[in-house]
């Protein structure tokens, strides 16, 4: 089965994202924590969220994604900016505790002008001060299109972080389709070279989400602007490989394009239509 959803709003609650994504087709979706350009969270409403998981039990919901606000940077110079990042980070992280066994993504950060090693230090650093051996959320580092001075544009400067966690147990990575092939990774002509050097290097047994989007710049351009599936210069033909390959389709994945829920919901069906059940083909 597909494991396909979108970036739905929590503004309503847990209980009406789960009645959205049914909606449009999903049975997977991804949420900000809070004000993806703030640092404001609701309270946690407990009774909305017991609905929810019931809800999700008779949907037969795949793993959620929650992503950290893009204004976290763990890896600033300004050390106070640090500091509010570990902080909200950690508070985020003690909010999905009530509903265990999900994921949270963040954005490495950016180094701003201190230099790679000091930016995968610091956000080490504050991992090892976040992660706990009791947290049942997965915590994944997302690659990077590598605008600015981005941290994650390489597969390399994850490992580097990766090689610094203590509880390595508790720490994996999202791939976005329109980052990799935005940084550099040709996923669009060599999707299998891409996938052995991913395996290479961090190891595919640390991939545990995928973000799909397509993006509305060409090959290597450090943009990152994502566009809708199949409408960018990675195609639609690309990501009917991606969501069938061998290596690749057990995971779940998480559309991130500019739409709204019709749109979203034509997405899944284009991509579940294109999905492959029992594929047995080799990589």
């Amino acid at each position: 089965m597909l494991k396909i959803g979108c970036h739905l709003s929590v503004s309503g609650g847990f209980t009406a994202m789960g009645k959205d994504a049914v909606e449009i087709g999903a049975n997977v979706f991804q949420f900000f924590t809070r004000n993806p350009r703030g640092g404001s969270a609701k309270a946690i409403d407990e009774k909305d969220i017991a609905t929810f998981l019931e809800l999700s039990i008779q949907n037969n919901f795949a793993v959620l994604l929650a992503h950290a606000p893009y204004t976290l940077n763990l890896c600033a110079a300004d050390a106070n900016i640090r500091r509010f990042a570990l902080e909200t980070m950690e508070d985020d992280l003690k909010r999905m505790e009530y509903i265990p066994g999900n994921m949270y993504n963040f954005h490495p950060g950016s180094h701003v002008g201190q230099g790679v090693e000091t930016g995968i230090e610091f956000i080490a650093n504050a991992l090892n001060t976040i992660l706990k051996p009791e947290q049942k959320t997965t915590v994944l580092l997302e690659t990077m299109a590598g605008k600015g001075s981005e941290i994650g544009r390489s597969f390399e400067e994850l490992r580097s972080i990766i090689d610094r966690i203590e509880l390595t147990g508790k720490l994996g990575v999202c791939l976005d389709t329109c980052h990799v092939y935005d940084a550099g990774y040709d996923i669009v002509n060599d999707l299998d070279g891409v996938l052995n050097q991913f395996d290479k290097i961090i190891g595919l047994n640390k991939l545990y989400a995928i973000h799909l989007n397509d993006s509305k710049n060409p090959f290597q351009s450090h943009k990152d602007r994502h566009e809708k599936i199949g409408q960018g210069s990675i195609g639609l033909e690309t990501f009917a490989k991606i969501i069938n390959h061998p290596q690749l389709r057990h995971l779940p994945f998480y559309l991130e394009t500019p739409n709204e829920l019709p749109g979203y919901a034509e997405e899944i069906a284009t991509l579940k239509s294109l999905y492959i059940e029992n594929c047995n083909f080799n990589a």
